[in-house]
């Protein structure tokens, strides 16, 4: 995940601050020495590490944190506080024109940043809000970009405006948005053409684009994993043909994510979205506060509770709630939850956003892939062994084996730790309870920690 290691190094720095009585300027000094060369390693702009690092320090040898009874904390805090301004302080939306006026985006980026597929997750989830809108494809070079958008369209039930690949892309454009008037669509997202590098051609055609209709935001759509490039493409981009926003893409990859932290600071421009994942629905709001905490290993209990309010069933939480302190879930109930799991992104995406689990990871490795193979165990079993557990003998269990393509032993070992979980769950009863508002689905921090992954 992006920041991970960035995350670890901060956290080694603030731990040896947090145990000091006192600081001294020199102590600081020594400190930010170390986030310096963190966030360097991130692949964070150096300038915008020399800004950074200044502005910290400039609050941080103060006398009010010297001389506080917690300055080590008061450190943590300033640094909190920068990487939210760094970041752009505010979170920003796509502006959208009222009612049923046409807004107009024009997406741009790299070929590879994930520029059509983000157009329809941007079409979805603006027609979620109770806008329609429809996308354009503008990329009549690449091959199947066409199809990719019109695919894509269908999934998120938004149509596609398309005149072929043989037709030039202002026109098709301008046709767009006419289509759009007539038709009663209130937000045009137009698909452009993205190259392997930054070439004239390119930019030329997106300017002739914005010249033949009046475009209401310019999206930059950047791929994370590119590091400090990312931030090279967006200042060329701004400066040849403009940006009102940027989406980072890949963000759930292995990225140092120094793009997040550049951008901003580089551009002027505020990151709206960032792309979690290969789903349609994998699109997040960005929240530069959010972040900052994340970056930190403070945790996002906020964007934890909205992804269970969207991913989880409250009515089948409760429901799961409730099998929970009476002991009574099965295998299918099981199964059930854990998908709830690999919805709202796996446990490695949950632990990460509870505050103090990062620093616990070393003591607590999940391994996500593991959940695929208790899934095949319990899809090998029959409907009457997942609903009574109790009647799988050894028989039983060496055909569950061979159907999952595991050995008999992993089948012997999720049994006995679910038969624990039941016996846990007798002896505690109200320990999945209380929660005032949703987090885990059921209880699901307890359930799967017994659990192989």
């Amino acid at each position: 995940m992006a920041f991970e290691s960035l995350t670890d190094k901060l956290q080694n720095v603030f731990k040896n601050l947090r145990g000091k009585g006192r600081l001294t300027e020199a102590d600081v000094k020594a400190a930010l020495r170390e986030v310096k060369m963190a966030l360097l390693e991130a692949d964070v702009s150096f300038r915008v590490v020399k800004q950074f690092i200044n502005s910290v320090q400039e609050r941080a040898v103060g006398e009010d944190v010297l001389g506080s009874l917690t300055p080590g904390q008061m450190v943590v805090k300033i640094v909190h506080e920068e990487l939210i301004s760094l970041m752009g302080s505010e979170t920003t939306e796509i502006a959208l024109r009222p009612g049923n006026e046409v807004t107009v985006i024009l997406m741009e980026g790299l070929q590879g940043a994930g520029k059509t597929t983000t157009a329809a997750k941007i079409a979805g989830k603006l027609k979620s809000r109770g806008r329609t809108p429809l996308l354009v494809a503008c990329d009549v070079y690449r091959p199947a970009a066409i199809e990719q958008l019109k695919i894509n369209g269908e999934k998120q039930g938004v149509p596609v405006f398309s005149m072929g690949d043989a037709a030039d892309p202002v026109d098709i454009a301008r046709a767009s948005v006419e289509h759009a008037k007539k038709n009663g669509f209130n937000v045009v997202i137009i698909d452009t053409a993205g190259r392997l590098h930054i070439d004239e051609d390119m930019m030329q055609e997106l300017q002739n684009i914005r010249d033949a209709v009046h475009v209401d935001q310019t999206i930059l759509v950047v791929d994370a994993m590119t590091g400090q490039d990312a931030v090279n493409v967006a200042e060329s981009f701004q400066n040849k043909v403009g940006i009102d926003g940027v989406i980072l893409t890949k963000l759930d990859g292995d990225t140092r994510g120094g793009a997040a932290l550049s951008i901003r600071a580089v551009t002027g421009r505020p990151i709206l979205y960032v792309g979690m994942g290969e789903k349609l629905s994998d699109l997040e709001q960005f929240y530069p506060d959010r972040m900052a905490s994340r970056i930190l290993g403070m945790g996002d209990i906020l964007s934890l509770i909205e992804k269970a309010e969207m991913e989880v069933d409250e009515a089948r939480a409760r429901e799961m709630s409730q099998k929970l302190r009476k002991a009574e879930f099965d295998f299918n109930d099981f199964l059930d939850q854990m998908r709830q799991i690999k919805k709202m992104g796996g446990m490695n995406s949950i632990l990460g956003m509870m505050p103090g689990m990062p620093q616990m990871k070393g003591n607590m490795e999940v391994d996500d892939s593991a959940m695929d193979r208790v899934e095949a165990i319990i899809l090998s079993m029959t409907k009457e062994e997942r609903a009574n557990p109790s009647i799988l003998n050894p028989s039983r269990k060496q055909r569950i084996a061979k159907g999952a393509g595991v050995n008999i032993s992993e089948v012997n070992r999720i049994v006995k730790q679910f038969d624990q979980m039941k016996k846990m769950m007798k002896q505690l009863p109200g320990m999945m309870g209380g929660r005032k508002r949703r987090g885990l689905p059921g209880g699901l921090g307890g359930l799967f920690g017994k659990m192989p992954f």
